[in-house]
């Protein structure tokens, strides 16, 4: 995983520090050969402001060093370059078109007079200028072009070119320019990109020498704060490794940082609580097992011992009774064995009602104490009717154990979800602290000890599985008759569709 992790980030920070490279980059270029272009567009501007104030395009003085300039007539004649384009032909033809000359506007006697209706009055005002000695000395070169009749293109273009001999480009920019005596020229304005391309190419390979470096770092870093952040899922593994082989009553360490891993610790020690609950419960329930088989066996070898060396001492009726008993404690077994495994038969609609009185009448040749019987009729309850004779089996005898003169046995509907079964007697009852324990396998209170009298301690067990298995309850309660009083609630077989049934919750108690 801390391999996985480690090369995941990385190619992730890599691919991220390659796209901000390649902006910063772009960004870099653009703005320096911005740079670039408004240098030649200055250069290209008051080349252009000479031609068309009315200097000779020879008489003009051009740019050197890291800038160039080309002078071109209209027909791309070349009358004026500067000495890196020295007898070169023209640079390109992106020089954009001349601006389109005004019309010119009559006066009043209907001659044409360029510059329009104010035009008299400019001169008249730059006459009166003259003779006073006031004009300006420091006319704009807009107003010189204005006043020489020249015009200066607003239009401009940028390319960049390679020029002959010339280890760098140069980026130009082009426009055109009328002189006063209408002569059209291309001016192109050029500055070299020598700086630019060295600073860009400084900066793309420092940011390549860079990546691998930093690509390292962030792997290292990955690398140890994964191990670091992981350490305690190793410890766990360890100890779980180690619990494996025996004591579960170990637990795997919790480490102090409220994360995930802290979580899956708790987790991991809440399941092994319950793990050893679970084996410790059923080690119990094997030495207890062993315990209650090993003693009628034992009875029921001496006896077929003696037998044998003396006939006329068999006790058939004692030996029938220790095989009866025996055979009881391993269908008990058999049964525990199948519920904790978690087997679930077919369910089906089981005649609640039904079963009850026929548990009661089964018994009654043989019962102790009469039962007293208050059933309501047609209650069905959904299970599996074997395992829910066995559950009303082992209350009635439970009952018939404890009961002094007289047991109660009463069915009735709670709701329309549940219905519920009481079965009590007239006994001792049981103590409010043992209620709960008296569910637990192979428990007998102290008056039941005998298991001549009070059987393996596997009855009540065994109805608290089959009823919670039916999502049914059972409890402890005090009878009328100050005895102990079982009531055994299940949910009612119910012929509403499932959505209908979806809101039912337990019953009232």
């Amino acid at each position: 995983m801390r391999a996985r992790t480690t090369v995941g980030a990385t190619v992730v920070v890599a691919i991220a520090l390659v796209v901000a490279g390649f902006l910063v980059v772009t960004l870099l270029r653009d703005n320096l050969y911005g740079r670039a272009e408004l240098t030649a567009e200055v250069s290209a501007r008051s080349i252009a402001g000479q031609l068309a104030s009315g200097t000779a395009p020879a008489a003009i003085e051009l740019p050197d060093d890291d800038e160039a300039a080309q002078i071109l007539t209209s027909d791309g004649t070349v009358v004026a370059a500067s000495e890196d384009l020295e007898g070169l032909g023209p640079i390109g033809g992106f020089a954009p078109a001349p601006d389109p000359v005004a019309a010119e506007s009559p006066t009043e006697d209907g001659t044409p007079t360029p510059g329009g209706d104010d035009s008299d009055d400019d001169d008249d005002d730059r006459d009166e200028d003259d003779d006073h000695g006031g004009g300006d000395d420091d006319e704009t070169p807009s107003d010189e072009v204005e006043d020489s009749g020249g015009a200066v293109g607003s239009s401009i273009e940028y390319a960049t070119v390679a020029l002959p001999d010339e280890d760098a480009s140069y980026r130009f920019a082009a426009m055109s320019a009328t002189a006063p005596d209408g002569t059209v020229y291309d001016v192109y304005s050029g500055s070299s990109l020598e700086t630019q391309e060295e600073a860009v190419g400084s900066v793309t390979a420092i940011m390549w020498w860079t990546l691998p470096a930093l690509l390292l770092v962030v792997a290292v870093v990955t690398w140890l704060v994964t191990r670091r952040a992981l350490r305690p899922v190793g410890a766990i593994q360890q100890e779980l490794m180690s619990i494996t082989g025996g004591d579960l009553s170990r637990r795997v360490p919790v480490p102090a940082s409220r994360d995930e891993i802290h979580s899956l610790a708790v987790t991991t020690n809440m399941t092994l609580t319950a793990l050893d609950h679970a084996v410790s419960q059923q080690r119990r329930f094997v030495a207890d097992a062993s315990h209650e088989l090993r003693s009628p066996l034992a009875i029921l070898r001496s006896q077929i011992e003696i037998a044998r060396e003396h006939p006329e001492l068999l006790d058939l009726e004692a030996t029938l009774a220790d095989v009866v008993r025996l055979q009881d404690l391993s269908a008990d077994l058999l049964l525990l064995a199948r519920l904790d495994a978690g087997e679930r038969p077919p369910h089906a609609e089981v005649p609640f009602t039904e079963l009850v009185r026929e548990e009661v009448a089964r018994r009654a040749a043989t019962d102790r104490v009469p039962v007293r019987l208050d059933v309501e009729e047609d209650l069905s309850v959904f299970g599996v009717r074997g395992h829910l004779a066995r559950a009303v089996g082992n209350l009635l005898n439970n009952a018939q154990r404890h009961a002094a003169t007289a047991v109660t046995v009463t069915l009735a509907a709670e709701d329309a979800e549940w219905l519920r079964l009481d079965v009590g007697d007239d006994g001792n009852g049981v103590p409010p602290e043992e209620r709960r324990r008296i569910f637990d396998r192979f428990v007998r209170l102290d008056e039941s000890r005998s298991r001549d009298d009070g059987g393996a301690g596997l009855g009540l067990a065994i109805v608290q599985d089959v009823v919670l298995a039916h999502r049914g309850t059972v409890q402890v309660l005090e009878s009328p008759e100050g005895g102990a009083m079982f009531r055994l609630a299940l949910r009612r077989a119910d012929p509403r569709p499932p959505h209908e049934r979806a809101g039912a919750t337990g019953p009232d108690v």
